[in-house]
This record gives structure tokens, C-alpha cells and sequence, in this order.
């Protein structure tokens, strides 16, 4: 049984990891060690593997210092899951549809974690980690609702994805310095319209994050800000502008003053040479940008930017919001990463922050972190 469900869980991991290079028509990164070696630093945390078939959910549970995983099993349509999914992410990009989402993302609580609640609560875990299949990561995990207890999974647990069972060698954030390099777009550009709260983001995280650097507007070019990354080592790259996630690379892009930076040209501006490759980009945050409407595997141009990169962790928005709360979310973040905690709660206390104001899962919702969550 358990040689099974380990098997079970490679070959998925093979696919994805095809499906990546594939994404790229290259082979990735090579990922440096498991995703379970990362468990033996953070004891609170639980690893959730969903694995969506024709007639039925499985999912796939492991739980720190232990080797035996655990499987639950759900009888439910692929087409079912696909048609609720589609629906969760539909609502979730109106402002209004806050008791929609409700009713139909808990369904998939029920389906993914009500069935494994015990095991979480006798362990004591505070973070879960989900490599998640197929349409699954086109919604924020932290909008599942448990109709019982009437909460978000958000306002229970910190959340983090993972493209794969495998990840940048983990180091916890508090062990490195903060230096961030902030760009952004604020203006009209290129036919996408004004980010009215770009300067506002960026002035927050420079009073959070003292030793950073600023390209706003004009200063945001492809050249300069490769004469940035490569005169200094920053431990984050925070991105404030348009740009769009796709499952074709030709159309997932980051938008900058001069010019739309294809994954490719992004991907080799933050390569860090292999020489350097003990300043590695800690996190990298793209604010602002979103997954492409209508494209069922837009998070795989997600994972590929973040696992391209370089970067132990990603903090993306799977829709843009131009909003107060972006800002507002961002500033709360930075400041609770330098609380000293790990990225993962960080994100959530800033996401429950923004919650209490408003209450729509529009507003807090699209934020999720990719990679490393230490």
C-alpha cells in the first residue's frame, strides 16, 4: 500500500516536472532536495497532494517525522471537480459573490481536507502545503470554506503551494538579511490601464524594508533593472505591475516601461550566474499580475516564472486587484516578515488583515505563495 501510493505520487511528480520543461521546451532547473527534507525544519507543517481521476479524488497526506503517507479517498467526477472549480473561480472574481464562494468552495473543503481534519488537529499542524493538480491551482486554497466552523481555511491554517515534491534548498527568511529591489508601472502603458496604488505599495515597503531600491515608471526598463540584480544580491524582487500567467510561455509576460518582458527574457534577467548561486533570490513577489482568463493551465506559466527564476519563493496574485487592500496587504507582509515569521504565516496574517476590512475573498484572496514557505 504504501509502496503504491509513493509510486503514485512520482509518477505525478514526473508528469509535472515534464509538463514544466515542456512549458519551457528546455529542461528546468534542477530542484535541489524533497520536499519531506523541508518538513524535518518545520514540524508544524502537512504536505496535501490531491490527484484528480476519471471517477473519484485521492489525496495524499504527509505529516512530519512520519514515513507512512496517508490517502483519503473521494468518490466524485472529474467533471464534477472541473465544473465546481470553474464555478469558484468565476465568483471569485466579482466583489459580490462572497456567499456563492462559500457554497461552492465547500465542496472541495470537504472533498480535500474535512476528510484528514483529525490527523491535522492530533499533530498540531499550522501550515499546510499543497502540490495541486491540474485546475486545482487556478483558486486560492485559502477561499475553501468549512461550512461548520464558518471559516476560510485562510483563518485556520498558513498555506503554500508548490509546483512539485521538490524545492530550492529551504532557508528560513529570518536567517537572511531583507534587501528588496521594488519596481513597478503605475501609468497607462502599452494599452493596460493605470495602477493607481503602485507608488503607494512601493513607498510602504521601502518604510518596512529600509534597505531597498526603487525603479518606478520610466526607471523600470529591462536594462536597469539588470544593472540592479546584478550590482547587488537582493534577498527579494518585488514587482508591482501588469502581467499575465499563461500555459503558453509566448503569452505569459511581466510588463515594463520599455517593453513586455516575455517569460524568457524575465527568466534570464533574475538567473543569478551559477557562480553566485549562494544569493539566491529569497523571495520574488509579483504583485498585480494574474492568471490568463479562460486558460485552464495558466498556473503552469505561474510555476515556471517561479521555478525559473531562481527564487526559494514566489508571492504571486492569481487575479490583479487595484485596490487600497493590495497595498495594505503588502505593507502587513513585509512587516510580519520582519516579526521573524515564516513567509508562509507572514502571508497569511497580512491576508487576515485585509479580511477584516473587507470581507470579500476578492480582496484577500488571489495572493499565493509558491516554493520555500520557511
Amino acid at each position: 500500500m504504501q509502496y503504491n501510493l509513493t509510486q503514485a505520487r512520482n509518477v505525478i511528480e514526473s508528469l509535472q516536472q515534464a509538463e514544466l520543461n515542456n512549458f519551457f521546451r528546455s529542461p528546468c532547473v534542477e530542484p535541489r532536495v524533497t520536499i519531506d527534507t523541508a518538513l524535518g525544519q518545520d514540524k508544524k507543517a502537512a504536505i496535501i497532494y490531491p490527484i484528480i481521476l476519471p471517477d473519484r479524488i485521492e489525496v495524499i497526506l504527509t505529516l512530519p517525522g512520519q514515513k507512512e503517507l496517508r490517502k483519503y479517498t473521494t468518490a466524485i467526477t472529474q467533471e464534477k471537480v472541473e465544473r465546481t472549480v470553474a464555478s469558484v473561480r468565476k465568483d471569485l472574481l466579482q466583489v459580490e459573490q462572497t456567499v456563492q464562494v462559500q457554497e461552492q468552495s465547500q465542496e472541495i473543503y470537504d472533498w480535500l481536507i474535512r476528510p484528514m481534519e483529525p490527523e491535522l488537529t492530533k499533530n498540531e499542524i499550522k501550515t499546510l502545503v499543497f502540490v495541486l493538480d491540474s485546475e486545482l491551482q487556478n483558486i486560492p486554497m485559502g477561499v475553501l470554506y468549512d461550512k461548520q466552523q464558518q471559516k476560510y481555511l485562510i483563518e485556520k491554517y498558513a498555506l503554500a503551494l508548490t509546483p512539485g515534491l521538490q524545492l530550492f534548498d529551504p532557508k528560513p527568511l529570518q536567517k537572511v538579511q531583507l534587501n528588496a529591489l521594488t519596481a513597478g508601472v503605475g501609468e497607462q502603458r502599452f494599452g493596460f490601464p493605470a495602477l493607481q496604488n503602485v507608488p503607494r505599495e512601493l513607498e510602504e515597503i521601502k518604510s518596512e524594508v529600509p534597505r531597498s531600491e526603487e525603479l518606478l515608471n520610466q526607471k523600470f526598463t529591462e536594462i536597469n533593472l539588470q544593472n540592479e540584480l546584478k550590482s547587488d544580491p537582493f534577498s527579494v524582487v518585488h514587482l508591482a505591475t501588469h502581467g499575465e500567467f499563461s500555459s503558453d510561455p509566448e503569452k505569459t509576460f511581466i510588463l515594463a516601461w520599455d517593453k513586455l518582458l516575455k517569460v524568457k527574457e524575465f527568466d534570464s534577467l533574475l538567473r543569478v550566474s551559477e557562480s553566485s548561486r549562494s544569493s539566491n533570490i529569497e523571495l520574488l513577489v509579483l504583485s498585480a499580475c494574474k492568471t490568463a482568463a479562460g486558460d485552464k493551465r495558466a498556473a503552469l506559466g505561474l510555476a515556471g516564472v517561479a521555478v525559473r527564476a531562481g527564487a526559494r519563493s514566489t508571492l504571486a496574485s492569481l487575479w490583479s486587484v487595484d485596490d487600497q487592500s493590495t497595498a495594505d496587504l503588502m505593507s502587513e507582509f513585509y512587516r510580519q516578515l520582519n516579526n521573524g515569521v515564516s513567509k508562509a504565516e507572514a502571508l497569511q496574517r497580512a491576508q487576515l488583515v485585509v479580511f477584516k476590512k473587507e470581507n470579500s475573498p476578492y480582496f484577500w484572496a488571489p495572493y499565493v505563495l509558491l516554493g520555500n514557505w520557511l
